[in-house]
């Protein structure tokens, strides 16, 4: 007798809503990030633990899918915490995939380039930003290496600027292009979030090269990687954008 391997479609985005309904919040955070065993994994992402190629498949598979439970557990209204300046980092650490002596210089002609679907497309002089409506906040900075850092931020909200330059808010993707050759990209409702800047200045003080001048998107709801700096154009699509370690197999997600 020949046995024949049954084949099982899962739908990734039910079984995810309906094992939600079992936790409460604490626990659906913690499914969100710890997700599940590599065996469960394997089954999901329909990948054979067999060779090398078959297991970056898988990986991949997963990360995608840990992107998409992320973003369905993310709240836009809900707000990272925030500190006194009396916990402030000192020195706040540099950090980026090259050593401090080869941050970018950034010339005074320097203007931003917005693109993709909005409906104002004028670049934008560092004046013109500076002149904008300001915010600042005193937030955690968490490395996906492990460790943290608290600092003060100042700059116009997101929303704000997205909002000036007429972007459609209801497109999936904000992408950023660096002068470092950096690059990545956040989901609309990050971009939208309350706490998520466009920031000029470091503790009250024109944003330090090393930190990002001329400015620097700072997201407390996200992981330090995902906080591009020395920022050059902002553009909106609905294509994916990927990123520059997204691309290598982190998580695009990147919620902390």
């Amino acid at each position: 007798m020949v046995l024949k391997k049954k084949i099982v479609t899962l739908d990734q985005q039910q079984i995810i809503k309906d094992a939600a309904k079992l936790l409460d919040m604490p626990s659906r955070r913690r499914f969100g990030r710890q997700l599940l065993s590599l065996g469960g994994l394997s089954l999901l992402s329909g990948c054979s633990l067999s060779d090398g190629n078959s297991i970056e498949a898988m990986l991949m598979a997963v990360s995608r899918f840990n992107d998409g439970v992320q973003g369905w557990l993310f709240d836009p209204n809900r707000l990272a915490p925030t500190y006194p300046e009396s916990m402030i980092t000192k020195p706040f650490p540099f950090n980026a995939f090259y050593s401090e002596d080869e941050v970018p210089e950034i010339d005074d002609d320097y203007t931003l380039t917005v693109s993709g679907l909005v409906t104002r497309r004028a670049d934008w002089t560092l004046p013109a930003l500076y002149a904008l409506p300001q915010t600042s906040q005193v937030t955690r900075h968490i490395c996906v290496e492990g460790w943290s850092a608290i600092g003060k931020w100042g700059g116009v909200r997101f929303r704000d600027f997205l909002q000036r330059i007429g972007a459609d808010l209801g497109a999936k993707y904000v992408g950023f292009r660096c002068a470092d050759d950096y690059f990545t990209s956040i989901d609309m409702a990050t971009a939208l979030h309350p706490q998520t800047l466009l920031t000029f200045t470091y503790a009250d003080q024109v944003l330090p090269a090393k930190y990002g001048y001329p400015m620097k998107l700072r997201m407390p709801t996200k992981l330090g990687y995902k906080n591009p700096k020395h920022i050059t154009e902002i553009f909106v699509t609905n294509a994916y954008p990927g990123g520059y370690w997204e691309d290598q197999g982190y998580n695009w997600f990147g919620g902390s």
